[in-house]
């Protein structure tokens, strides 16, 4: 019997097989699943583990500033890595942490005194200071504000409530029930010194096996951002944030000569302030300013002169000494970081800031570098296409 248009063929086993073999395909493959299990992992871990970011990042920042003196004393002394890696904690802790940690106990100790001063103007108000009324073509103008603003009781706590939204009450209580702050520091502190420990005993490993990636990653880029990456945060770090450190104990001592007040937290801020370009001369002339208005005008002369002379020897010999290639930050993009980092990473991130701002700019600038490199070759090679297509003419 003959088959008609309507009449399905018959199926051959072969056919049969992959109709079958077809509908039994999974819904997902082995590879995508692979894929969801490793991002669920990673996300879970970033989850969980999100608090250890910033000892991790601020431990691979000093590590990666110091790692020259870990391999000259490697080398030199022929040390376990072990006993290697807790002999430079060892110097971090005696010569950075407990210096930082004791000017800042005295800064604090200074701003409970500040508060207290502000408490009681607040309270009973206060007239101007004589300094200030007798600023020249100013001095009334700011006897006018003060009293408006300042000077009359209650002025502090509405001025407060109106900038913060918070009383003046609750502002103080925070600052004496800072303890909890302290503690989550000093956790941090800890964690950073013991990933630090690990980073100077393993390094080389951890290293190799983040080159074995970086090269899976970026094959014809990773040798050259791995070898800028070290160089700009130990560029940074040395260029920028041990400079300042020491501008701030410096001034710090040149404050406390001068007899300005609380010299421990004003060398603190000018420490800070010194991370930023021009914010050491900022913070000494405003010193400076304010003891020749108190009319100690030859202390003042003498903290002016000290400050010029100690920025002229930092500027144009300790900094080349120590950095060897100076990094050419830019005001905005080191003004982003310091602020950016002191707000996302709290006091760690004052350090970890301005590097991690300084490596967007080192990978900026290798961009532009190899973008510029390329545009000759490019030229070239249209010049010769043409040439080409012009001889093939002829």
């Amino acid at each position: 019997m003959a088959t008609t248009d309507e009449t399905p063929a018959p199926l051959s086993p072969a056919d049969g097989a992959a109709d079958e073999h077809a509908f039994r395909r999974p819904l997902l493959s082995d590879v995508s699943a692979a894929r969801w299990l490793l991002l669920g992992i990673l996300l879970a871990s970033v989850y969980f583990f999100h608090g250890f970011l910033v000892p991790v990042v601020a431990a691979g920042v000093v590590a990666l500033a110091s790692w020259p003196i870990r391999q000259w004393l490697a080398t030199r002394f022929q040390l376990n890595r072990t006993v290697l890696a807790a002999l430079l904690i060892l110097v971090i802790v005696t010569f950075l942490v407990v210096p930082i940690s004791v000017a800042l106990g005295y800064a604090f100790r200074e701003l409970q005194s500040w508060i207290g001063w502000i408490f009681l103007v607040n309270a009973s108000g206060a007239p101007t200071p004589h300094w200030l009324a007798n600023l020249p073509q100013v001095g009334d103008w700011v006897d006018e504000r003060w009293s408006h603003y300042i000077g009359r009781p209650g002025a502090i706590g509405e001025l407060v409530q109106l900038v913060s939204g918070s009383n003046i009450g609750a502002i103080y209580r925070g600052v004496l029930t800072a303890g909890a702050l302290a503690f989550h520091l000093a956790l941090t502190l800890l964690f950073t010194l013991v990933t630090l420990f690990v980073f100077y005993r393993d390094g080389i490993k951890i290293c190799e096996q983040i080159d074995r990636v970086g090269q899976r990653i970026l094959p014809t880029r990773w040798e050259r951002l791995s070898r800028v990456v070290p160089t700009t945060i130990s560029s940074t770090v040395t260029g920028m944030t041990l400079i300042a450190i020491g501008e701030g104990m410096v001034l710090g001592c040149a404050y406390w000569l001068a007899g300005a007040p609380s010299p421990v937290t004003l060398g603190v801020i000018t420490g800070f302030m010194a991370l930023v370009p021009g914010g050491a001369p900022l913070s000494f002339t405003l010193v400076s300013a304010f003891l020749a208005a108190n009319g100690e005008g030859l202390h003042a002369a003498f903290l002016f002169s000290w400050g010029t002379m100690e920025l002229f020897i930092v500027d144009k010999t300790i900094r080349p000494i120590l950095v060897g290639g100076p990094v050419k930050m830019p005001f905005l993009p080191t003004l982003f970081g310091l602020v950016g980092g002191v707000k996302t990473l709290g006091i760690v991130g004052l350090f970890v800031g301005p590097v991690l701002m300084a490596l967007l700019v080192t990978i900026w600038r290798e961009w532009q570098r190899e973008i510029t490199g390329e545009e000759p070759r490019r030229r070239l090679t249209r010049a010769a296409r043409k040439r080409a297509a012009r001889e093939n003419k002829a």
